[in-house]
């Protein structure tokens, strides 16, 4: 059973013009930062930024108002194996999360659905 959906549209010139490093900072986990940092090509960083940024956004609109306390380092997006995104957060535990990012050269988009654990 579907807990709730949530989306975000980013435009790539909003962070390029805040600044790759300093938003980086503000939005990335630890475990993220790690991945961030390995980024050498700084395209490919904007994007990854963007499409985190978009994502988070996304889990906040899932959660609507939620509890006020969370901030964007709660929620991690990292990559499985196959390099496909995933969700680690203590808001998560007990929901599936099924997610998807892309974007274009001048947006990222996310796209999240949560769902109840206990129905699957």
């Amino acid at each position: 059973m579907i807990k709730s959906i949530g989306t975000d549209l980013v435009k790539l010139e909003r962070i390029k013009e805040i600044g790759i490093e300093k938003f980086a900072e503000r939005i990335l986990s630890p475990k993220e930062s790690v991945v961030f940092k390995t980024i050498t090509n700084e395209l490919r960083k904007l994007t990854f930024l963007a499409g985190r940024f978009a994502a988070k956004e996304a889990l906040f609109k899932c959660f609507k108002k939620g509890d006020l306390t969370a901030n964007y380092k709660d929620f991690e997006i990292l990559n499985d194996e196959n390099g496909a995104p995933y969700i680690e957060s203590k808001y998560t535990k007990e929901l599936i999360s099924h997610i998807t990012i892309t974007h274009t050269e001048e947006f990222a988009i996310a796209f999240i659905v949560l769902e109840y654990a206990e129905y699957k």
